[in-house]
């Protein structure tokens, strides 16, 4: 492959491709300032590249003058290279099932604390900021529970209908709601952690994420009763079918099937505190899972790390909130 030329398209080109300096600041450059690089700290594009420390100084006078590409990203202050931080990148967007930080720890030649930190700052960079506003068309809803148990892992009708929380210890109760015609006609998922199952937690979210008088799809739980007042309120009841005509929920069935495999089979156990970040990593796969090559979905990647900064300490912060007696 001409790496001067030629963009990876697999795992293995990209290996090769970002283990080139000029090739990692070259894309990151087009992607991050396609109009021309600017400062980070003021925006002026009076800069000039010094090839000594592979970074950039404003000539404007004012504080943190100089800057390298990691500067205001997700990879800022990170002592590892591109050459390690974009491989992994390319395989947390474009493996299906996740990729476990000691697999990355293997694979890049880092420690599994180094390589569980930087899986939650790319997850960072894959959260979807902007969600398109309320969904419309043909939504379909559902909610279930991670945590416990495999065999219990999907839901309960009696312990989901208890009083108090979601019917389990250690279980967390996730809302998922499917446009069946998102962006250029493919389903889109967006995901809410919710408290309880319960009426008036549950029926807020909905108004919250879909317009009035949109078709939407749910099972029999009591708790979606009285929805046909602001919406087209089809019902599916498990108990009797799983689909009548387009009347189901298994565009989500699908993706909770894929969300706990990745779960259950690449990362094991995920504490509650941080399981919205696997959700946001899930979410944004299936999202962008058609018309968009594995190059395209890392790209969309690289292009979300501005802006965005995880620091070590309030990644672990809910941990040791937790752990701390009462």
């Amino acid at each position: 492959m001409d790496t001067k030329h030629a963009l990876p398209r697999t795992l293995v080109e990209a290996i090769r491709y970002f283990a080139n300096t000029d090739n990692c600041r070259e894309y990151l450059v087009a992607r991050r300032w396609p109009n021309g690089v600017t400062c980070p700290a003021c925006g002026s594009t009076s800069v000039y590249f010094d090839s000594s420390r592979n970074g950039w100084e404003c000539k404007t006078r004012h504080p943190k003058r100089k800057f390298t590409l990691k500067t205001g990203t997700i990879f800022e202050d990170s002592p590892l290279g591109l050459d390690k931080w974009l491989p992994c990148v390319w395989m947390i967007a474009n493996m299906k099932n996740g990729v476990s930080s000691w697999e990355i720890h293997r694979s890049l030649g880092v420690t599994q604390k180094t390589a569980w930190f930087m899986l939650h700052r790319i997850r960072l960079a894959m959260q979807d900021a902007a969600d398109g506003g309320k969904m419309e068309g043909e939504v379909e809803i559902d909610e279930t529970f991670i945590g416990g148990k495999a065999r219990n892992m999907h839901k309960s009708r009696k312990a989901r209908a208890m009083k108090g929380g979601t019917g389990w210890v250690g279980k967390v109760a996730v809302m998922g709601l499917l446009d069946r015609h998102g962006r250029d006609g493919q389903s889109m998922v967006r995901l809410n952690i919710i408290k309880t199952t319960k009426k008036r937690l549950l029926q807020a979210a909905i108004r919250a994420n879909v317009e009035q008088d949109t078709t939407i799809f749910t099972d029999a739980l009591a708790s979606y009763e009285g929805l046909s007042t602001h919406y087209i309120h089809e019902v599916i009841d498990h108990a009797e079918t799983y689909a009548r005509g387009t009347v189901h929920t298994n565009g989500l069935e699908n993706f909770w099937s894929l969300l706990k495999r990745a779960i259950r089979g690449t990362y094991v156990s995920v504490e509650p505190f941080h399981l919205f970040r696997y959700l946001d990593e899930q979410a944004f796969r299936f999202n962008y899972r058609r018309e968009m090559t594995d190059s395209d979905r890392f790209s969309m990647v690289i292009q979300q790390v501005v802006g965005r900064r995880l620091m070590y300490k309030d990644l672990i912060a809910a941990l040791n909130e937790a752990a701390s007696p009462n």
